[in-house]
């Protein structure tokens, strides 16, 4: 399979959501034959987690200028646009 992509998961406190988030983005790509691992955070902790990853998913606004791609999404949480939010996780993993 290679070597696992990376995915930063943040949202306000590091607690509830990114826990959902994270375990919805692991279960989707898995089921894709995608090996990612995850690691939740708070917004607050992304400027200085982000160089470690290849992506970063958000449920708040946080910085973009990085050097990592950003995707800000509450498809997880709410099950709206989920596939789409799926497939710009896919395309930005590259």
């Amino acid at each position: 399979m290679g070597v696992p992509k990376r995915i930063l998961v943040a949202c306000g406190t590091a607690i509830a959501t990114s826990t959902v988030v994270a375990n919805a983005i692991e279960e989707s790509l898995k089921a894709r034959g995608i090996d990612v691992i995850t690691r939740q955070c708070k917004a607050a902790e992304v400027a200085g987690l982000a160089k470690d990853y290849d992506l970063i998913v958000t449920t708040t606004p946080v910085p973009t200028d990085h050097g990592v791609p950003v995707i800000q999404t509450l498809a997880f949480l709410t099950g709206i646009g989920k596939e789409d939010a799926i497939e710009q996780i896919i395309k930005a993993l590259g």
